[in-house]
C-alpha cells in the first residue's frame, strides 16, 4: 500500500465556511505554538465530505527541527476506541458477537464479577453482581470498570495494587491483562453509572475471541485495508518512524517537554482497543468519513447505515448525560449536555454544553490533544492533531470547538 497524504479539496467558501473566522483559529493556535505550549498541529475541517481547510504548524520534533507535515504520524490514544468499536460492531452483523452477550462468553473470567459495597484498604467489602457485564456495557463505559490513575475511588486503589496504575498489565499481553481486571470488583452494577475505563481494551479481547483472529490482523483486514487508511496501526515501520511525532509533557511552567511514549518499533505484545494506534490525518479523514457516509466509504461499506445510527446515538438511560449519569470523577461543567455512544460521545443538549456544539454531534479524543468530531446537522468533520500529554484536561478542545463553530456560515 502506498502512503498518503491529506490534502485541501475545496476552498472555504465554496464549503460555506468563513475563511476569516478559520484565519482566527489558525492564528489561535500559532501562538500556542510560538508561547511553546504546543509542539505543533494540524487541523482539518472538512465540509460534505472535502476537505475545505487543511493547516500545518511547528514541529513533530522540535529537537530536531522537523516540522509537522500533511504525512505526519500520530500517536492517536483513545481516539483508538471508536475503531475498536467499528470492529465489534463488524462482528455483531455478522453474527459472531452480540451487544446484549455476558462478556463472559468470551472472556470466562468475567464469569462471576463482584460489585464494591463499602469501606476500603483490607476492610473492602464486595458483593456478587446483580446481573452480568455485556458487551453493550465495554461499548458505552458502563461496566463497572475503571482506571487506576483516577485516585477518586477505593476500586481505583485495588487496580494500583494489582499492578495496574497504567491501564495494562506491564509485560503482559491482552488476554492476561483483561484476567487481571476480571478478579478486582467492579465499582458499580453494570448498567447504572458511567465511568471511563479499562473497558475498551476488554473490548480489544472480545474482538480477538469472536474473531479468531489478532486484534491488530483484524483491524487490518476488516477495517483499515476496505478504508485505506494507510499508515494506521499498533506499531510503526522504519519508513513511518521518521515521520512519528515527538511525545511531549507540560511542565510546571506550562512548557511544554519530550517524554518517553509507548514503544512502537516492532508489534507490541499487547494490543490496546482502549489507545494503541498510531496513524495520520488521512488515515483518520477516512475513517471520519466513513462514519459521516453511514459505514460506506468509496464503494466499501462496512456496516450498515442502522449500525453506525446506534453507534452515534446516546445510550445512557433517559437521554441523560455524563456529567449527570458519570460517577464522580466525570461530575464536572465540561460533562453537561454530553451523551455516549458506542465508543463516542454524542452531544444530546447543545443549551448546555460548555462550548457551541450541535445537537448529534459525535466524536472523541486522545490524551495526548488529538480529537475528532462529525457534525451531521451541518455536515462537517474535524481532526486536530498534535502530540501533547497535559497535566490536566487539555484547554485546547474548547477553544477549537468554538471556532470552529463561528468558521460554519453556510
Amino acid at each position: 500500500m502506498t502512503m498518503e497524504r491529506l490534502r485541501q479539496e475545496t476552498e472555504p467558501v465554496a464549503a460555506g465556511l468563513d475563511p476569516k473566522a478559520l484565519a482566527r483559529l489558525d492564528q489561535h493556535f500559532a501562538r500556542l505554538v510560538d508561547e511553546g505550549r504546543l509542539p505543533g498541529y494540524l487541523v482539518a475541517v472538512a465540509r460534505h465530505g472535502r476537505v475545505a481547510h487543511l493547516t500545518t504548524y511547528g514541529h513533530r520534533d522540535r529537537t530536531a527541527g522537523l516540522p509537522v507535515e500533511t504525512d505526519t504520524v500520530w500517536r492517536i490514544y483513545s481516539m483508538t476506541k471508536p475503531v475498536a468499536s467499528v470492529a465489534a460492531l463488524i462482528l455483531a452483523e455478522e453474527g459472531r458477537l452480540s451487544l446484549s452477550d455476558p462478556v463472559s462468553r468470551h472472556i470466562p473470567a468475567f464469569a462471576e464479577m463482584r460489585v464494591y459495597e463499602s469501606g476500603s484498604g483490607a476492610g473492602l467489602r464486595t458483593r456478587p453482581a446483580g446481573q452480568p457485564v455485556l458487551v453493550r456495557h465495554l461499548m458505552t463505559h458502563t461496566a463497572g470498570l475503571t482506571f487506576g490513575f483516577y485516585r477518586s475511588h477505593p476500586v481505583d486503589a485495588l487496580y494500583r495494587e494489582a499492578g495496574l496504575e497504567s491501564p495494562v498489565l506491564p509485560g503482559t499481553d491482552l488476554a492476561t491483562t483483561c484476567e487481571a481486571y476480571a478478579r478486582l470488583p467492579l465499582q458499580f452494577e453494570p448498567g447504572t453509572q458511567w465511568n471511563y475505563s479499562v473497558a475498551s481494551n476488554v473490548l480489544g479481547r472480545v474482538i480477538e475471541v469472536a474473531s479468531g483472529r489478532p486484534l491488530d490482523v483484524f483491524l487490518v483486514e476488516r477495517v483499515f485495508r476496505p478504508l485505506g487508511m494507510t499508515d494506521a496501526g499498533f506499531h510503526v515501520t522504519d519508513e513511518q518512524a521518521g515521520r512519528l511525532a515527538e511525545l511531549y509533557g507540560e511542565t510546571d511552567d506550562g512548557g511544554i517537554a519530550p517524554i518517553p511514549g509507548p514503544p512502537l518499533q516492532g508489534r507490541p505484545r499487547l494490543l490496546s482497543g482502549s489507545g494503541g494506534l498510531v496513524a495520520t490525518a488521512h488515515d483518520y479523514h477516512r475513517f471520519m468519513e466513513f462514519l459521516r457516509r453511514g459505514g460506506e466509504l468509496d464503494g466499501a461499506r462496512l456496516l450498515s447505515p442502522g449500525s453506525v445510527a446506534a453507534m452515534t446515538a446516546n445510550h445512557l438511560p433517559g437521554n441523560a448525560d455524563l456529567r449527570t449519569y458519570g460517577s464522580p470523577a466525570h461530575r464536572f461543567p465540561g460533562n453537561a449536555g454530553v451523551g455516549f455512544g458506542l465508543g463516542v460521545s454524542v452531544v444530546v443538549d447543545p443549551a448546555v454544553t460548555d462550548t457551541p456544539s450541535a445537537a448529534g454531534t459525535y466524536g472523541w479524543s486522545g490524551v495526548a490533544t488529538t480529537t475528532f468530531w462529525v457534525d451531521p446537522r451541518h455536515d462537517v468533520t474535524v481532526q486536530f492533531m498534535t502530540q501533547v500529554r497535559p497535566r490536566s484536561s487539555s484547554a485546547v478542545f474548547p477553544e477549537l470547538r468554538r471556532l470552529v463553530h463561528e468558521a460554519v456560515v453556510g
